[in-house]
Order: C-alpha cells, then sequence, then structure tokens
C-alpha cells in the first residue's frame, strides 16, 4: 500500500502532466494545474542549458588534465607553474591558459550579453583586489577551481573547508561593499 502511494505521488509530482493527481483507495484530490518557470519567462532554456554545458565542459578539462597530466586543474598552481616550472612542463600550462584567454574572446565576440555589465573600477582598487586574491590563494593552499572543482570532486576534506570559506568570505565582501560602503568606485 505504502509502495502505492509513492508512486501515485512520485506521478502526481510529474512537472510534464497537466494537471498533478494523488490518488489512495479512499479518494481522488485533484491539485492546481503546474506552471513552469519555463512558460513564466522566470527561466529561457539557454538560462538553464548554457550555464549546464558551461559546467559540464568544464568538469570535462578537469577530469581529463588529471587523467593525461595527473594534475589538478588549479588556476593558480598552473599559472604560478608557467613561471617556474621546467621547460618540458610549461607547454600544457601555457596551452591551458591560453585555451582560457580563448574562450574568453570567443565569448566576448560571439555571445557579449553573457559577459554582462563592465565593472568600473579604478586601477588601484584592482590592484589591491588582485594581491588580496593572491594572499588568499597562498593562504588557503590554491584556488576555487582546484578547491572548489577538483578538490570536491576528490571528496577533500580540505578543499571542502577551503570552498566554504572562500563563498563565505565573497558574500560578506559583497554585503559590505554594496550595503556598508555604497559601492565601491
Amino acid at each position: 500500500m505504502a509502495h502505492r502511494i509513492r508512486h501515485e505521488q512520485h506521478r502526481a509530482l510529474n512537472p510534464f502532466s497537466a494537471h498533478a493527481t494523488l490518488t489512495d483507495r479512499t479518494r481522488r484530490v485533484t491539485l492546481a494545474p503546474r506552471t513552469s518557470l519555463f512558460s513564466s519567462g522566470a527561466l529561457t532554456m539557454n538560462a538553464v542549458l548554457l550555464p549546464l554545458l558551461g559546467g559540464v565542459l568544464i568538469g570535462l578539462s578537469a577530469a581529463l588534465l588529471l587523467l593525461f597530466n595527473g594534475r589538478i586543474a588549479g588556476i593558480s598552481g598552473i599559472t604560478g607553474g608557467l613561471l617556474s616550472a621546467a621547460p618540458a612542463d610549461r607547454g600544457w600550462r601555457a596551452s591551458f591558459l591560453g585555451g582560457l584567454a580563448v574562450g574568453g574572446v570567443l565569448l566576448a565576440t560571439f555571445r557579449p550579453e553573457s559577459l554582462g555589465p563592465p565593472v568600473l573600477t579604478s586601477v588601484g582598487a584592482t590592484l589591491v583586489a588582485g594581491l588580496l586574491v593572491g594572499f588568499g590563494t597562498q593562504l588557503g593552499g590554491g584556488c576555487t577551481s582546484g578547491h572548489g572543482v577538483c578538490g570536491l570532486a576528490r571528496g577533500s576534506k580540505r578543499s571542502l573547508v577551503a570552498t566554504l570559506t572562500f563563498m563565505a568570505t565573497g558574500a560578506i565582501a559583497v554585503f559590505i561593499s554594496r550595503h556598508v560602503l555604497g559601492g565601491v568606485s
């Protein structure tokens, strides 16, 4: 009996049905017609599928780099290693970083609306922000891509703590800059 009700509840929550129904032995309840986020205009397929595709490509590239090179796709480590690596180790690092740059140029060329409005800050604020990110990367033993994408996928507890710290610190920084300082110029 319980299995039948769970099956009926699952069928009732089917997003493709015009009306959701819940049936048991004694009664039939008809719920309100289901509305879709897609039909209301709140989301478009591009708003869902393109980020999903981007996430799949990021995960695939990180997995391939680990599989074929035995390396973690942490951008700070790749960039830092490019400056200090042996000459034989520089090729894949330059290719990886070049691919990121080419991808950004292609995105800006063919889908500039996906980049959002430009953020206008002073050169000084940009330099300070860059130095703080570099300091945080060294302090945390890696960057968001190394910990957040690769470390979490490997089940690293250290990466979980680092990623939670990155996210909390970012949220606090946005709150302070928008609501306490009134925006950064």
